[in-house]
């Protein structure tokens, strides 16, 4: 089935919005928001610093919630929409929660385990492979990522 382009961008817009609600609170600017028919069932933005917790990247926020919502940890008839590509921890979660569909914008050369660092999103050793779209509004997500570590030094 294709995707319009315009609707991953409309959600990756919202992703962002969450991204820079992240960045009000401190934290590392990403946000993720998890799309169910067109309609958002969950959303979330990295949360570590408030939480105390270093699981609380915005994609494991966002997977909690739409477990919750969906009352089931089988999460295959969504679409997660992140601003960064996913570590490798928050690709083990979208993995193990069967995400039918991941869209991100910014590539992450260092760490990203979708495509770059690792690509987890078809590995052999893993029993479900993930549908991926990269770089969707890919200039101003890294630009978001960009500015706020440069404050940071």
């Amino acid at each position: 089935m294709e995707i319009d382009p315009s609707i991953d961008e409309a959600w990756m817009r919202y992703a962002f919005r969450l991204a820079q609600r992240a960045e009000e609170q401190g934290e590392v600017p990403v946000g993720a928001v998890v799309v169910k028919d067109n309609r958002c069932i969950a959303e979330g933005w990295n949360a570590v610093i408030d939480r105390h917790d270093p699981t609380a990247h915005a994609e494991i926020v966002a997977l909690r919630a739409a477990g919750l919502a969906l009352e089931n940890y089988r999460l295959g008839s969504v679409t997660l929409y992140v601003t960064l590509e996913p570590c490798v921890m928050c690709m083990g979660a979208i993995s193990h929660a069967r995400i039918n569909r991941l869209v991100f914008g910014a590539y992450d050369a260092k760490r990203g385990a979708v495509c770059n660092a690792l690509s987890l999103s078809d590995a052999s050793f893993l029993n479900h492979h993930i549908n991926w779209v990269g770089g969707v509004l890919e200039n101003e997500c890294s630009e978001l990522l960009r500015d706020f570590f440069k404050a940071r030094r």
